[in-house]
């Protein structure tokens, strides 16, 4: 006879199957736990890196986000920010959308912002564009033209576009681990093996090691196999750092952990500052640097975010096995509303642009197919609110071996191209690419996109090419020439 605790497990088990269509999707519970958490351990590096990007840089009127003078206190109330605002959307983007994608702020986006944004107005003002932009795009989810750009994608490009982010999250993996590195001398390549071509540091072993022990568990088909080796990697580290003192990397140490020493913290838990909550101001940046400068500062940002979520959200739909024969992800609609919500959450908290993060590859690689992946992440991020010390333990060199394994996984869709006909190799060419040379998922689908364009009108085949798809490449071509059209509008 089962037991009532029992009974009320499996009833609790068959509402969340029911609900996340777990079974329906070839998934278990189990996996589903699991690919959450391992996106989480991926891309909880978020929660220390956008403090560091955003609250160390002072605006246009000498303040730090939040309104202060002290940097201390802006990086420790962005930190539960992050956290907060990247813990809702991904739940939003579960629960609403289905689908195993996480969101939080948006890197590029933020430093964009940071540097060359806010030094010219004040935060609220600058996260006021923000908030815009992400309004913007929400009014053009809800009128189905985000969505009917999406369908217009040719089929080739949509499977380049995931080829490409598998590239571009490998090389992510590579250079945040230390393996692969900007050279210190201006003359020397661009990026060169570890330290003037030699591999140094215990840091990088860990993530050598790490690497080898998710790829040999994955390939004996072990379940949890970039879970274990984030978590083993992790020990490791946590124990070389205790018996050697390695330290953060530096200058004077470029053998250092990359972004943060995996040590036990001295104390476990903070508490939550949410001061940063609604400080924006929607119009403030067009009485600061005027109607035009700031129509075309939302302009940037609302493109990238446009087509960083599209080219997002069809990786992890082909990763997970998820699309239709157009290449197209369940509920596309409701993932492109709640990205949008997000957009303007992160402005309207002060931490930048939320945005979908291809580091959900991750947990889709350990078998995530459902929505329950993002709510099992968005409820880490919110813990990591009041232990946010824990966050650190996980350094870079030992989450970035996933991105890794999740590259090649998406590289291999490759095959799914003709590169016999030119019109679509060649713009699938520049999209593969170009997302990795110039660190940007926009700048290779745009670039892709327009060449498509051009190849098919001077092939005379002018009329097989969508209408949107000019629309968007037309768009694209002025989203390339900013910097001149600003200063000439300007």
């Amino acid at each position: 006879m089962s037991s009532p605790l029992a009974s009320t497990a499996r009833s609790g088990s068959g509402v969340l199957d029911s609900f996340f269509k777990i079974s329906e999707r070839g998934s278990t519970l189990g996996r589903e736990i699991r690919g959450g958490l391992v996106t989480f351990f991926t891309m909880a590096y978020i929660v220390v890196l956008n403090p560091l990007i955003i609250g160390t840089v002072k605006d246009g009127a000498g303040q730090f986000v939040g309104g202060g003078t002290d940097p201390a206190a802006a990086i420790a109330k962005i930190a539960v920010a992050t956290a907060l605002v990247a813990g809702v959307v991904t739940i939003l983007m579960g629960v609403v959308a289905n689908f195993p994608l996480a969101l939080a702020t948006g890197l590029g986006l933020n430093a964009f912002i940071a540097f060359s944004v806010a030094t010219k107005m004040t935060w609220a003002d600058a996260m006021g564009l923000v908030v815009l932009e992400g309004l913007i795009i929400l009014i053009l989810v809800l009128t189905g033209f985000r969505k009917a750009v999406f369908e217009a994608v040719p089929l080739q490009l949509k499977i380049a576009i995931s080829v490409g982010i598998g590239l571009f999250i490998a090389f992510i993996g590579v250079i945040d681990a230390g393996f692969v590195r900007r050279p210190a001398a201006p003359t020397g390549p661009p990026v060169e093996l570890g330290v003037g071509g030699t591999l140094r540091g215990w840091p990088v072993l860990v993530f050598v090691v790490g690497l080898i022990l998710i790829v040999t568990l994955y390939a004996r088909k072990v379940k949890g196999a970039i879970l274990i080796g984030i978590l083993a990697a992790t020990v490791l580290a946590i124990v070389i750092e205790a018996i050697a003192n390695i330290g953060a990397r530096t200058a004077d140490n470029p053998g250092g952990w990359g972004l943060s020493v995996p040590k036990l913290p001295d104390h476990w838990f903070t508490k939550p500052n949410l001061d940063t909550i609604g400080e924006f101001s929607l119009f403030g940046s067009f009485e600061k640097i005027g109607v035009v400068s700031a129509l075309l500062l939302v302009f940037t940002l609302m493109l990238a975010d446009f087509f960083d979520t599209m080219g997002t959200m069809t990786a992890i739909g082909a990763e997970a096995g998820l699309l239709d024969k157009d290449g197209i992800p369940p509920n596309s609609q409701r993932i492109l509303i709640v990205d949008s919500v997000a957009a303007a959450a992160g402005g309207a908290a002060s931490v930048s642009s939320n945005t979908s993060y291809i580091e959900s590859a991750s947990g889709v690689g350990e078998g995530a197919r459902t929505g329950l992946a993002s709510v099992i992440t968005g409820i880490c991020f919110l813990i990591s609110m009041v232990v946010a010390p824990l966050v650190t333990l996980v350094p870079y060199e030992a989450a970035t071996p996933a991105l890794i394994l999740v590259g090649f996984l998406m590289m291999t869709q490759v095959k799914g191209i003709d590169f016999d006909d030119i019109e679509v190799a060649f713009p699938a060419f520049l999209t593969i690419i170009l997302m990795p040379f110039t660190y940007s998922i926009s700048a290779g689908i745009g670039a892709g996109f327009v060449m498509y364009v051009i190849l098919k009108a001077v092939r005379g085949k002018a009329r097989q090419v969508h209408p949107l798809m000019w629309v968007v490449a037309a768009l694209f071509v002025v989203y390339f020439a900013i910097g001149p059209l600003t200063d000439w509008l300007t």
